[in-house]
C-alpha cells in the first residue's frame, strides 16, 4: 500500500510539468498567430496604401544572368503628374550572390553618351526618350555592362517609403545648411530625416561640389536606409514596407522574386556596400553642346576598365 502511495506522488510532478509545457506551447503558438495576422494585416495595409501610385511597367529585356553576379538598374524620377520624365538618379546595384558583396555605382546624368537611334545626349535623355529599356541599352553599349533587372521608383512614392520604414527618421550627418531648391531646410549637424527631408538631402547640388556632391549623398541615403531595413527596432514596420513597396517600386521581378532576393541577401549575414562613381577622377571634362548643353565628355575605355576591376567581371 506505501509503495503504491508513493508511485501516485512521484507521477504527480511529471503531470505538472506536462501541464506547464502544454500552456507554455499553447502561449507560443498563439504568439505565432497573432504575429502573423499582424504581419499580413500590415503587409494588406502596405499594398492599399501604394495601389494606385505605381510608375508604369516596362517591357523590358535584360542581359542573361552567367555566374553569381547579378547587376540591378536603379532609376530615380521626379514624374511631377507628367507622363515623361528624365531620370535624376541612375545607379547600378551588383550582387555577388556567391559571397554577397554588393557593389554600388553611380552614373552621373550629365555624361554625354551615344544613344542608339538618337544623336548624343545626357545620359539621363535616355529614359525620357526611350524608357528603360533604352537607358539599360545605352550604358550596356556604352560600358560593355550586362545589367540583368531594374527598379523605378519616384521621388514622391520614395517619401512615402521612408516614412513607413522608419516612422522616427533616418539618422543623416548633414555636412552644410541646404534649402535652394530642394523643398526643406535643412541644417547642419546630425539629425533624423523624415521621407521629405531624405529626398530634399538627396536631391541637393547647389554648391560647389554640384552633381558630384549629391551623388555623393545619394549614396549615403542608400546606406543610410539599408541600415535602417536591417535595424531591430524597425521589424515591426517590414510588412507593411514591403506591401507598399510593391506598389511603389515598379521592376521586372514579379512579387514572389522580389521578396525571395532580399532574404537571400539578409540571410546571408551582414552586408557592406562599396561605393564608386562614373566617371572616375581624371577621366572626364566639361563641353558645351547646342543641342545638350553643358555635359561630361568622359574617356570611356578609362572607366570601362575601372568597372571591369570594381565588379570583378568581363565588360563585352
Amino acid at each position: 500500500m506505501e509503495e503504491q502511495d508513493y508511485t501516485r506522488r512521484s507521477q504527480r510532478p511529471k503531470k505538472r510539468r506536462l501541464r506547464k509545457g502544454r500552456v507554455l506551447f499553447t502561449l507560443l503558438l498563439l504568439c505565432v498567430i497573432v504575429g502573423v495576422g499582424y504581419a499580413v494585416k500590415q503587409y494588406r495595409d502596405g499594398l492599399e496604401l501604394a495601389s494606385d501610385t505605381k510608375v508604369a511597367q516596362e517591357d523590358f529585356s535584360g542581359d542573361t544572368v552567367k555566374g553569381d553576379i547579378e547587376n540591378y538598374l536603379l532609376l530615380g524620377i521626379d514624374t511631377r503628374g507628367e507622363e515623361k520624365s528624365r531620370t535624376d538618379t541612375m545607379m547600378v546595384l551588383s550582387w555577388n550572390k556567391k559571397t554577397n558583396d554588393v557593389k554600388l555605382v553611380s552614373f552621373m546624368r550629365d555624361i554625354y553618351a551615344d544613344i542608339p537611334g538618337y544623336q548624343s545626349y545626357k545620359l539621363n535623355t535616355a529614359y525620357y526618350l526611350g524608357g528603360v529599356q533604352l537607358l539599360k541599352d545605352t550604358i550596356s553599349n556604352m560600358f560593355g555592362l550586362p545589367i540583368h533587372h531594374y527598379a523605378i521608383v519616384d521621388f514622391k512614392n520614395f517619401e512615402s517609403l521612408v516614412d513607413i520604414l522608419a516612422p522616427n527618421g533616418v539618422k543623416i550627418d548633414v555636412e552644410k545648411d541646404m534649402s535652394e531648391k530642394i523643398g526643406v531646410s535643412l541644417k547642419q549637424g546630425e539629425q533624423n530625416l523624415n521621407g521629405q527631408e531624405l529626398l530634399g538631402y538627396a536631391r541637393f547640388r547647389h554648391d560647389a561640389e554640384g552633381d558630384f556632391g549629391r551623388v555623393a549623398r545619394q549614396q549615403k541615403v542608400i546606406e543610410a536606409l539599408k541600415n535602417e531595413i536591417l535595424a531591430p527596432q524597425n521589424i515591426v514596420n517590414l510588412p507593411k514596407f514591403v506591401g507598399a513597396a510593391q506598389g511603389y517600386i515598379t521592376t521586372d521581378l514579379s512579387s514572389k522574386e522580389e521578396v525571395q532576393q532580399v532574404l537571400k541577401m539578409v540571410s546571408k549575414g551582414k552586408i557592406n556596400i562599396e561605393k564608386a562613381t562614373i566617371p572616375i577622377e581624371g577621366s572626364f571634362s566639361y563641353e558645351y553642346f547646342s543641342h545638350a548643353g553643358d555635359s561630361i565628355v568622359i574617356d570611356v575605355e578609362k572607366n570601362k576598365e575601372f568597372l571591369r576591376k570594381f565588379l570583378g567581371i568581363s565588360l563585352e
